[in-house]
């Protein structure tokens, strides 16, 4: 089987010129891609205590459920503001050329619930920063964040710091 590193696709110049934007589509559309890239993101997980798994809309998704599937955990789902039908809690952030607001359901965390984060990719770090927000208002405390890949260029961790964060691949530049 080949590095997790190998299935990554780098595509260069895309959105713009001089930034190479690294394809985890090329992961999923692999199985064995897929299978790697779950693997050795749960294995960040051992010898943590954790009750719940948190993941945003998308890609979060398809890392965090499996993760959640395979631990016997329940998956928390973040969503873009307007998604979630019952009562939510906001919070907003920026991104590069603007701002976006996601959301929980109010009831989805319970007070001294034990939180992983599980996200594709962490680059500035203001996504996951809104989500720790959410969590620790609605009373949970995160003890874990994992991404499977890692811009360290853009400085998310930064954002992070305090929090016990893992990438699985990380990437030099932006």
């Amino acid at each position: 089987m080949k590095k997790l590193e190998e299935y990554v696709r780098s595509i260069p110049d895309f959105p713009e010129k001089g930034i190479i934007f690294r394809d985890v589509t090329s992961v999923l559309q692999d199985a064995d891609g897929l299978h790697l890239a779950i693997n050795e993101m749960d294995k960040c997980l051992e010898g943590i205590d954790y009750d719940v798994v948190v993941g945003p809309e998308s890609r979060g998704f398809i890392f965090g459920v499996p993760i959640a599937y395979n631990n016997h955990k329940a998956f928390v789902p973040v969503r873009k503001k307007g998604k979630l039908p019952c009562e939510t809690i906001s919070c907003d952030y920026d991104l590069e050329y603007g701002k976006a607001t996601i959301e929980m359901h109010k009831d989805s965390i319970k007070p001294g619930q034990k939180v992983v984060i599980i996200d594709d990719l962490i680059a500035t770090g203001g996504t996951t920063e809104a989500i720790i927000k959410l969590v620790e208002e609605l009373g949970g405390v995160v003890v874990k964040v994992v991404f499977l890949m890692e811009l360290k260029g853009l400085k998310g961790r930064e954002k992070l710091n305090g929090y016990d964060v893992d990438a699985v691949i990380q990437y030099e530049g932006n």
